[in-house]
Order: C-alpha cells, then structure tokens, then sequence
C-alpha cells in the first residue's frame, strides 16, 4: 500500500479482517476533506477504498485487508490523495509500502536547563524515597508554579519573626524577584554552580531547601536591589536577620555575580564595597574586608572563577585576578594576579606571576 500526503495532511489507516467493516451511515458528502476542514474542534474519518469482493479469501492469515480514510481536522490543509495497493484481491500476501508522509506534529517546547521543571521532578522523587517529607516539600516546591514564588515562600519562612511576619516578607522578595528576572538568572546559575563544584551536593532541589549558603546569597540579591533604590532601613534589616539565621553576614552594598558558590558559608563576611565577580567559589569563614585605616571604597575586589580557601582573610581595595586561587587560612592584603596561587600569612605566590 502508498500512502501519499501533502505537508500538512494526516492519513489514518483503519484495519479489519471481518467483511462487517462498512462506511459511516450519513450522507458521503459530510466527511469530504473540504467539509471536514471548515469544522471547529471536530475530527471525522472518511474511508475512501471499495469494500472486498471475496469473503473467502478473508481466511488466510497472510492476507490481512484493510481500508484507509482521510482523518480531517480544522487545522489541516485540505489537501490528502491516497492511492489502493491493490484492485484485484489474490491469495499471495500483499507488499505493503509506506511512505512516510510530512505530518507536523505540535510538539510541547522544552526550555533546554529549566531547573525549574528539574526540581519539581526531583521533589517528587524525594517524596517517594521519604513520604514523611511530602507536606514539606508540597508547602516548600510543588504547590508553586514558579521559582520567584518558591524561593520568596523559602526566605519569608526562614527569616521571619514575630514582628515581621512570613506574609510581609513573601510580597517584598516576590515584588523585587518578578520586576528583576536578573535575579532569577542569576538564582538559576547559582544553583548550577552548586550542582556543578560541591560534590556533596546530590539535587538541585537539595541545593534549594538546604544550602544556607545558596539562600544567604539569594537574600543578599533581593537586599541589593532594595538598597539601590534608597530603601537602605529594609535591606539592612534583611542583612541583619540572614546574619543571624544563616551566620553569613554579606552588606546590601556589595555586589556579587552569578554562579556563586558559598560552600559551608559559615562565618562568611563580605564588606559594602566589595565586588564579586562570575563563577567565583567561597568557604566558609572567608572574610572581604577593609583595613580599618580607610573610607570609601575600601574592600576587595574579587575576579571571575576566583577560588577562595576556607578561613581566608582578603582585606583592603586590593584586586584577586581572574582564575586566582587563595589557600586556607591565608591573609592577603596585596593584589594578587590572575591564575596565580596565593597562600600563607601573609600570602605568598607559588605560581604565575610573582608580584605579591
């Protein structure tokens, strides 16, 4: 059999082996393609083959009979021709050719990284390994239909008192996520940047609920737009109260990048003026500090895909160059190169350019 479609056309093959098989009891005309292609939401099969002549041979098991029709729907072109693969019916098995025929299908787009839909899936498949978790995470992930809402739900909950409420805090970080998808860029590369360089962690979902890391940084992106529109009293206050439920103490005045990785994060400082560029890891107990002996601009300024050992102390409007890696427990108060190896106290260099 052929089956020849023109783009945009669907052919239906309909299949029997019993001699009952007939046409629909209306009127032809009301399955023609040029009928059928002016209904809305409707569908109907129109069968356009002659009905077998030799009951008998139905018998056979090779020779399996079958009609075809003309399958319409309003948003097809009207336009399907097919042809029979066979007149004259024989015993001998017939040749069945198909030929594929250009049907569009609508395929349901996928955003290629939705971590989104990524941690809803995650959530679920949590809550079948622990039942005991599913309000837990039916309150925290799946009952939202979007991250700004889960994530605003999230630090509302975290950093709420009695005084200030859950509810007020979920309108101000809701208003400034929806007006600022920068932010939720950046929540996104954050959470790659996690998934990516901790090895322990197992989920972006994980990430998301139980990295206070991640969610001192997010707060700290919502502080940061509230303190650059003057509202300098609320994002202090926001600082105030991630300091003290997270222990990371990063002032609205700095700025930070995306895919930020706060491993641990405990004890973490980061001063007014600091800059923290993209892709950049932190340990815990770092401190981006001044000296103490100036004002103004007075605290570091760190590169892209900068890493930053535990316990470091970088302090002063000193430059760390791209690449750059810090060793734990380091003090560094002179600039350091990009791709260049910094340890000690104070910091020393043990590769690329020695200028320390």
């Amino acid at each position: 059999m052929k089956v020849l479609g023109e783009p945009g056309s669907l052919t239906l093959l309909l299949y029997t082996n019993s001699t009952r098989f007939s046409y629909p009891h209306s009127s032809p005309s009301i399955f023609s393609s040029s009928y059928c292609h002016n209904l809305h939401k409707s569908m109907a099969a129109c069968v356009d083959t002659s009905r077998i002549s030799n009951p008998s041979q139905l018998s056979q098991p090779d020779d399996n009979h079958f009609r075809y029709g003309n399958l319409c729907r309003p948003s097809f072109p009207n336009h399907v021709s097919s042809e029979p693969f066979i007149e004259n019916h024989t015993k001998t098995a017939p040749t069945r050719e198909f030929v594929d025929f250009p049907f569009e299908e609508e395929e349901e787009e996928e955003e290629v990284g939705d971590l989104w839909l990524k941690m809803k899936e995650e959530a679920r498949l949590d809550v079948e390994q622990e039942p005991v978790l599913s309000n837990y995470y039916y309150t925290s992930i799946l009952s939202h239909n979007s991250l700004e809402s889960a994530l605003a739900n999230h630090l509302s909950i975290k950093l709420c008192i009695s005084s200030l409420p859950s509810g007020t805090l979920y309108d101000i970080f809701m208003a400034v996520l929806v007006e600022d998808q920068g932010i939720i860029e950046a929540v996104k590369e954050d959470l790659k940047a996690a998934k990516e360089r901790d090895p322990a962690c197992v989920s972006y979902v994980h990430c998301f609920l139980n990295y206070k890391g991640f969610l001192a940084c997010q707060a700290h992106r919502v502080a940061h737009n509230i303190w650059s529109q003057g509202r300098k009293v609320l994002a202090l206050l926001i600082q105030n109260r991630v300091s003290e439920v997270f222990a990371v103490d990063i002032h609205p005045g700095a700025k930070i990048g995306r895919g930020i990785l706060f491993d641990h994060a405990t004890g973490v400082v980061v001063g007014e003026t600091a800059v923290i560029g993209n892709n950049v890891s932190i340990l815990h107990n770092v401190t981006l500090g001044g000296t103490g002996k100036a004002s103004g601009d007075r605290h570091p300024k760190i590169g892209d895909g900068v890493l930053i050992g535990a316990g470091t102390c970088i302090l002063g409007n000193i430059k760390i160059g791209d690449g750059a890696k810090i060793g734990a427990g380091s003090v560094v108060l002179k600039e350091v190169p990009p791709r260049t190896t910094a340890v000690g106290n104070p910091a020393r260099l043990i590769g690329g350019r020695r200028t320390l």
